[in-house]
């Protein structure tokens, strides 16, 4: 296996992109301007809380979390939970956590909330953090508060439900989706632990007003924080193309039976669509009248691509791989 994914890579590489077209596209078209609501309210319920759990994306443990967050909510103490870690490339894992060393931020832990990877050690990491810290007005109140706070569909209400199943035994207590946008509104307390006396704020996803740059935004989109319509399908699956290749990921290669690796989206695409049978039909106009010519569907396959990204079938991937390669100085 390993010889013909290097085959592969040999042949295919001189065609590979070096980069990938950015010019022209309005990342702030894509993301809703609304969650500035939703900030306000988390900023309103603080007083309540005892510690903030960040839930983050692991494939992209650096990009894309909103820096509103640690200004807005940063006197708490916080806990970065980087989830659906069954879904990143994790071989540089002590790189990542000292990068987040490097900015100051000390609690860090992966997870993967589907099958509760990990999950028990967010309770004593929780009580740790609030038993060392001040309290404030809540003092002598013996339950702990604590706020769910995240970008849109990176597993914050996956990580209530799996809390509850490993301290509670008990089932769904809020909706999950594989779309962003379930969580609506700052909902109510939910217990998820009994001893400590544990209750959890679930929050609506929020993303920064300003994304860093169209790459990130781009990044953000593949790991479902937005509708893919409003990216469009098909650019999405081009950046994943670019991106697969560009890091020599071939499992898509094998996946679809395509013999071999392309850096071509439209080729791709469209071999994907035959693979599966996604056609349509459509009406040409000839000289002799109208034609039903049989074609690919590219944007059904364009869907199938990144759900096969999405669910793990194409292998793990990091996606701020570049941005290891430079991590900031551990302060002293």
């Amino acid at each position: 296996m390993r010889l013909i994914a290097r085959a592969l890579c040999g042949a295919a590489r001189a065609a590979w992109r070096e980069s990938f077209p950015l010019d022209g596209r309005d990342v702030a078209r894509w993301f809703p301007g609304h969650m500035a609501k939703g900030l306000k309210k988390m900023q309103s319920s603080l007083k309540l809380v005892d510690c903030i759990i960040e839930v983050h994306d692991a494939r992209i443990s650096f990009g894309g979390r909103n820096p509103l967050f640690q200004e807005t909510l940063g006197l708490k103490p916080h806990l970065l939970v980087l989830n659906k870690m069954d879904l990143a490339d994790l071989k540089e894992q002590q790189k990542i956590i000292q990068h987040f060393e490097g900015e100051g931020l000390k609690n860090v832990i992966f997870t993967n909330c589907v099958k509760d990877e990990n999950i028990k050690q967010i309770v004593p990491m929780v009580t740790e953090l609030v038993g060392s810290s001040y309290r404030y007005h809540r003092g002598e109140n013996l339950e702990y508060c604590i706020m769910v706070i995240g970008v849109p569909n990176v597993g914050k209400s996956s990580l209530i439900n799996s809390l509850r199943r490993q301290h509670l035994r008990k089932g769904k207590a809020t909706r999950v989706g594989g779309e962003p946008g379930i969580t609506r509104a700052v909902m109510s307390r939910i217990q998820v632990c009994e001893r400590p006396l544990m209750f959890l704020l679930d929050t609506p996803g929020v993303l920064a007003p300003r994304i860093q740059s169209v790459e990130t935004g781009l990044k953000l989109a593949l790991c479902g924080t937005v509708l893919d319509h409003l990216v469009g399908e098909e650019t999405l699956a081009d950046y994943l193309l670019y991106t697969l290749n560009r890091r020599q990921l071939l499992g898509y290669v094998q996946h679809y039976g395509l013999g071999e690796a392309c850096d071509d989206i439209a080729s791709v695409l469209k071999r994907v669509a035959v693979k599966l049978r996604k056609t349509q039909k459509v009406k040409v106009l000839t000289g002799t009248g109208d034609v039903n010519v049989v074609q690919p569907n590219y944007p059904a396959a364009a869907r199938d691509f990144l759900r096969a990204f999405r669910s793990g079938v194409l292998g793990p991937v990091m996606l701020d791989q570049d941005l290891l390669q430079g991590p900031p100085a551990v302060e002293t």
